[in-house]
């Protein structure tokens, strides 16, 4: 959740060296240009790293056992091709994890996902960590930088347009393993990740924390699906200021689901900028009545945003507003949320000052039923039928 600070990933090891290779030219001058250097990756006992000028493309026709902690390094890239399938095991010490200036390739379809799940005989969430990308764009903790407590990446920067590669046709499943009860990974972590990343058409699924959490940056997320994880389906704080459309979330319905999504800008300095100020539209989120923090949309800690086309159903309340700088924010209009639709909620909206004076907040957004969320009120859009699981 927004409340934890970063999360741990351990880095596994594994060395192979690149190459360099020497070339001469028509006109005589030599030249030394770096060929990358293709790695293979174990499929019985996926763990370690790729370092710089190192490239690996996964075998479809595989199982890959993610046995321990992946990381690929900067100048470093792997390449999933469409129907590949991950089997985690290892709780914390498992995961693949992007470094800064590092790329990943998943490249799955609608008709061959690529799929990270448990590879225990009853899978259940906290099996495994997750899928965690560091990038180099803005945040708004530090000083423009951050670094991970235990793996030392680092994350954050000035570039708007970096690009940490493409996930495409992807669910991650039963993830979210726990250091302790502040620290835990989530389905997707994207730390200051950038712009020139693909973020497109990806399922978490009943993992034990957020399912996909921004930490700053600005890169785009299209088409995500988060269902049955233990906190919060989608989760932004540290200035995240990208796009992100359709998508379609469900509680677990049994008290240990929280928000659709709970959105911060920081908990230490509510006015540091880049302030958090996303674009979300086309949303359906799908909740519960059960549990301490069944609100659909919990906007606080100075986020502005544009919320658009969102339908909210189930939850105690639909639209949760605190601190003062967040209220702020609603009456200059830089945070909004137009065109919603409230469905079977308990109570339609609450607000607090940061006194705790109650405050109302009606003037945040504005009722309108025709609001069709994802694409199919509180149905399975159709963009999300067919390469998704357990929905």
């Amino acid at each position: 959740m927004a409340s934890k600070t970063i999360i741990k990933f351990l880095l596994g090891l594994g060395a192979v060296s690149s190459t360099i290779i020497s070339c001469g030219s028509d006109d005589s001058k030599n030249e030394n240009i770096a060929t990358p250097q293709l790695v293979t990756i174990d499929p019985s006992n996926f763990k370690g790293e790729l370092k710089s000028g190192q490239q690996a493309k996964l075998d479809p026709s595989k199982v890959y056992k993610l046995t321990g902690g992946f990381t690929i390094r900067d100048g470093a890239s792997l390449e999933i091709p469409a129907g590949t399938r991950i089997e985690a095991t290892g709780g914390t010490s498992s995961y693949l994890a992007v470094a800064q200036g590092g790329k990943i390739f998943v490249n799955g379809t609608a008709s061959a996902p690529v799929v990270f799940t448990s590879g225990n005989t009853t899978p259940a969430g906290g099996d495994w960590g997750g899928l965690v990308l560091c990038g180099r764009a803005p945040i708004n903790v530090g000083n423009g930088t951050a670094t991970s407590e235990v793996a030392s990446l680092t994350y954050g920067g000035t570039s708007v347009s970096d690009n940490s590669g493409s996930i495409k046709y992807c669910r991650i499943e039963y993830s979210g393993a726990a250091f302790n009860s502040e620290k835990e990974f989530n389905g997707l972590s994207l730390f200051g990740v950038g712009n020139g990343t693909t973020i497109d058409y990806v399922q978490i699924y009943q993992g034990n924390d957020d399912g996909i959490e921004f930490f700053g940056g600005t890169v785009n997320a299209y088409h995500i699906v988060s269902n049955g994880n233990e906190d919060d389906a989608f989760d932004y704080t540290e200035g995240w200021t990208g796009t992100s459309e359709y998508i379609y979330t469900t509680r677990r319905t049994d008290g240990t689901g929280n928000r659709g999504v709970e959105a911060d800008n920081s908990q230490v300095n509510e006015l540091a900028a880049p302030v958090s100020n996303p674009t979300i539209k086309n949303a359906t989120f799908i909740g519960a009545t059960a549990g301490s923090e069944s609100q659909a949309l919990k906007l606080r800690y100075g986020t502005k945003g544009s919320f658009e086309n969102i339908v909210v159903s189930g939850f105690s309340t639909g639209v949760d507003i605190e601190h003062d700088s967040t209220l702020d924010n609603v009456a200059t209009g830089s945070l909004k949320i137009t065109k919603i639709k409230f469905d079977n909620i308990t109570t339609e909206s609450s607000g607090k000052k940061s006194d705790k004076t109650v405050v109302n907040v009606t003037n945040a957004y504005t009722v309108d039923n025709t609001a069709t969320g994802a694409g199919n009120g509180t149905a399975i859009p159709t963009w999300a039928q067919g390469w998704t699981a357990n929905l």
